[in-house]
């Protein structure tokens, strides 16, 4: 598995591993993270449902809340409990994590190397998502071709969603619980290290909680048993895999699923859903595109791949990040011309601020002679870094993330000022009863608590990643650092924060 042969004098031997301390509130914050988010996921999508609405009204009435009441409301299972894990929507979704396996030993891909190791190796990684997204995106639009909003996985995946996300669950809980264990084959310090393993910094602390959920090992990887492939093809490193395959494009078909079931119902499609999906499908894609970006993250350089990792890629993304489209299939919102221009307005800013400030690092980096960049103002570190004062930069030591965030609104906006409420009525022409969601008085803007929670979310990730960035850059740079927040005091937004 490591990047290149050794001769026996040249194998790396293992360091010492560096150790840091508790992050996200220790042992106890672990616990709440491990038991408390899978539990709001189900609320989510339990709370804010086709069956009464969003949210469901009794939650509007506290005082008259009664359980039995909710249950009626929320659509909740008479089998209780139990009704969330089927064993055959495990398979099926256990047969696309398949298929995406496959797709990446047997297509061709790109090979580089990774960022140098505290072992002094590199590790070699083999990607090829985008192209694998690309085949099954197409597939997935022939069957829509053929079958239109009734397509199998369309259907299967509205009617089986909460026990798509117990199957997604259920799958990373057993990769965090097979990479804990297995993190403890790491070589110990002073012994040969051939196959680059190391644990990450801040993984190994003893309380097995945390480490469980934070990620012992830095890099796990399994080989597969698979002849004439090459060794990076049947080579898995479990965390960039995870990270790059199957809940990003997972996120995408869920919205496509979310599109279907608006047709489905109401033989049409709004603006809304198609704007929110085709941002997020774009964010997607342009990340799978760009995958060997991926090698310079924090993720990869720092973070051990546990719980933490697992559930955030498999669960936590897909299924928080599709509750727009899901909440707008059910409540078809149309934005008209001035919505469509507002939404369009604060992306445009977002990624001005964020390409603007990338591209401005990037050139800064490979080419200080670039006309773009030659009169950019700069602190020279003792650790022969250069850190840019002025541009993008001297606005703020994390610019990029505002960006970042602003793009991130072009996913929540289309809901607008969310909340509806579901009403029966009778169809005069068959008799049946039909549902339609309405927006009420009563509910008009509680829906906003699920659709925004994402802006909310995401603000508070990028304000914990800058901190950690904060950290790890005192560390490095020591007093230039502080010579440099003095000249650029802001974090992220200038004049604010």
């Amino acid at each position: 598995m490591a990047s290149k042969e050794y001769t026996k004098s040249k194998i790396p031997i293992q360091p010492v591993p560096e150790k840091r301390g508790y992050e996200f509130g220790g042992p106890l914050g672990a616990f709440g993270i491990v038991f408390g988010l899978p539990t709001l996921i189900y609320s989510f999508t339990f709370l804010c449902n086709d069956v009464s609405g969003c949210p469901a009204p009794s939650l509007l009435s506290p005082t008259t809340l009664s359980l039995d009441q909710l249950k009626a409301e929320v659509g909740w299972p008479h089998e209780g409990f139990s009704a969330f894990f089927d064993t055959r929507v495990t398979l099926w979704v256990l047969s696309y994590y398949l298929l995406s396996l496959v797709l990446y030993v047997f297509l061709p891909g790109h090979e580089v190397e990774g960022t140098e190791l505290a072992c002094k190796g590199r590790l070699r990684y083999k990607f090829n998502a985008f192209p694998s997204a690309v085949l099954i995106l197409s597939g997935l639009a022939a069957g829509t071709y053929l079958y239109g909003a009734e397509f199998v996985v369309w259907t299967f995946i509205w009617d089986n969603y909460v026990q798509v996300i117990t199957a997604n669950l259920v799958i990373c809980t057993a990769v965090a619980a097979f990479v804990y264990a297995k993190s403890f084959t790491v070589p110990q310090p002073g012994q040969q290290n051939p196959d680059l393993r190391q644990l990450a910094p801040g993984g190994h602390t003893g309380n097995v909680l945390y480490d469980f959920f934070i990620g012992r090992e830095l890099n796990p990887r399994v080989q597969l048993p698979i002849p004439f492939v090459s060794e990076a093809s049947r080579t898995i490193d479990i965390k960039v895999w995870c990270e790059m395959r199957p809940g990003l494009l997972g996120w995408i078909i869920l919205n496509l699923s979310n599109i279907a079931r608006q047709y489905r119902t109401y033989g049409y499609i709004t603006d809304s859903i198609v704007l929110s999906t085709a941002f997020q499908a774009f964010y997607v894609l342009d990340g799978l595109y760009m995958e060997p970006a991926l090698l310079t993250t924090m993720d990869v350089i720092m973070d051990g791949f546990g719980y933490m990792l697992s559930f955030g890629d498999l669960v936590w993304v897909p299924f928080i990040y599709n509750f727009q489209t899901r909440y707008l299939a059910v409540f078809p919102l149309q934005l008209g011309a001035q919505g469509i221009l507002l939404v369009l307005a604060v992306t445009g800013i977002g990624y001005s601020i964020f390409r603007g400030a990338n591209n401005q690092k990037n050139r800064f980096r490979t080419n200080p002679n670039d006309p773009r960049v030659k009169d950019i103002k700069y602190i020279q570190t003792a650790s022969g870094s250069k850190l840019m004062t002025s541009g993008w930069w001297g606005y703020a030591r994390h610019i990029n993330y505002l960006g970042d965030w602003l793009m991130s609104w072009s996913y929540s906006l289309p809901t607008g000022i969310a909340g509806y409420t579901m009403l029966e009525s009778i169809n005069p022409g068959t008799g049946d009863v039909q549902k339609q969601a309405v927006q009420t008085p009563e509910a008009r803007g509680w829906g906003m608590i699920f659709t925004y929670f994402f802006m909310l979310y995401f603000g508070v990730l990028l304000i914990h990643r800058e901190r950690r960035d904060e950290e790890k850059c005192k560390r490095k740079y020591g007093a230039d650092w502080e010579r440099y927040t003095s000249l650029v005091r802001s974090r992220i937004i200038p004049g604010i924060y």
